[in-house]
């Protein structure tokens, strides 16, 4: 296996600059995940450490080899994409097995290969039928069997779970992990689904625009963003957010209020701040409760009743909606009027720039 070192790289398309001077370190074995919206350049990054797109500039390496120029059947590498790509004529043997049959690998040991990788992947029943046969988690196996045989020192993944239903994209996300944890291997994963980011990953890279916004494991993202694109894209349901204005600052909170917000102090930086700016507040709909006193007042505008918890949308005087989380089956009615308490240690100020006012850890 084999780590991975992005120096400076970018692309363009002509005029056009998809990826903006990406730097990064990905350990050998490490399960790594690139995330952010469609068209933030995710895919096209995995796709130039594939080989598949030209790096415009800037210096990618392999272990401690420089790959910039090296194709990509030569790189040691090995791609699940988002389509299976299957031969629907071959049996699933066949299919896990083509690219050492093109390769010219003894069929001795393109066999031990083979049943090595359908063990791994639990589809040793599967191996005498065809594509057509099977199911969309089972063809997905398939895919990954075929990647697994060649034994490459990294494996890249281009949204391999985007064609399955909800039920099968969380078994095969375990089994995923579960191959990971068995093989050690370095994994480079591609995801528009924060979900599947945070389940999965040792190390997140959050992307916009073809510009690295935050790299760190999922838990840091989730409790300490860096800025309020990371803020809003990572968490289920998303972080709300308010408009508010600084009504006092202390060496270590600064306490905010505003239209919506009654006064909330905030444990935050506040080097530079001053009574009287304008901050965008933050707070994770799992950190509200129901309280008579509470410094956030609205009206129920939804209800969505899950079972384990109840999602209720509020919306402010403002204008504004936000989401609550609450544990069980909440009786809250549409129209009601409704206080909610912030936990203030788990609310985060964010600055005119979209900066976090985050103290150091």
């Amino acid at each position: 296996m084999a780590g991975l070192a992005l120096k400076n790289i970018q692309k363009t398309y002509g005029e056009v600059e998809v990826i903006k001077g990406v730097n990064l370190s990905i350990e050998d074995g490490e399960f790594v995940v690139f995330v952010g919206p469609s068209g933030c350049g995710k895919s096209t990054l995995l796709r130039m450490i594939a080989g598949l797109e030209d790096i415009t500039s800037g210096d990618l390496y392999i272990g401690d080899r420089l790959c910039n120029t090296v194709e990509p059947r030569d790189r040691s590498i090995a791609m699940v994409f988002q389509s299976y790509a299957l031969y629907p004529h071959m049996t699933v043997y066949d299919n896990v097995g083509f690219g050492l049959m093109l390769a010219k690998t003894p069929k001795d040991v393109r066999d031990q290969k083979i049943r090595e990788a359908a063990k791994i992947l639990k589809m040793e029943h599967l191996l005498d039928r065809k594509p057509g046969q099977l199911s969309g988690g089972q063809r997905q196996r398939v895919a990954i069997g075929r990647a697994i045989v060649r034994q490459p020192e990294v494996f890249l993944f281009d949204e391999p779970l985007s064609n399955l239903d909800a039920a099968l994209r969380v078994d095969t996300r375990m089994e995923i992990s579960k191959l990971h944890k068995t093989l050690g291997a370095t994994m480079i994963y591609v995801t528009h689904d924060q979900v599947e980011a945070m389940t999965l990953a040792d190390k997140i890279v959050v992307l916009d625009a073809g510009v690295v916004q935050q790299i760190g494991s999922p838990i840091e993202l989730y409790q300490r963003p860096t800025n309020l694109f990371v803020a809003g894209f990572i968490g289920s349901p998303k972080m709300n957010f308010i408009s508010v204005t600084v009504e006092s600052v202390d060496g270590n909170a600064i306490t905010v209020g505003g239209k919506d917000v009654q006064s909330l102090r905030v444990p935050a930086a506040s080097e530079g701040i001053m009574i009287g700016d304008a901050l965008t507040l933050g707070i994770r709909p799992h950190d509200l409760s129901p309280a008579s006193d509470g410094a956030v007042v609205g009206r129920v505008s939804l209800v969505e009743r899950l079972g384990n918890e109840t999602i209720v949308n509020v919306e402010l005087s403002s204008g504004a909606s936000w989401l609550v989380v609450l544990d069980g089956d909440q009786a809250q009615r549409l129209g009601e009027s409704l206080a909610l308490a912030a936990d203030p240690a788990k609310a985060i100020l964010f600055d005119a720039t979209g900066k976090a006012l985050l103290r150091p850890a």
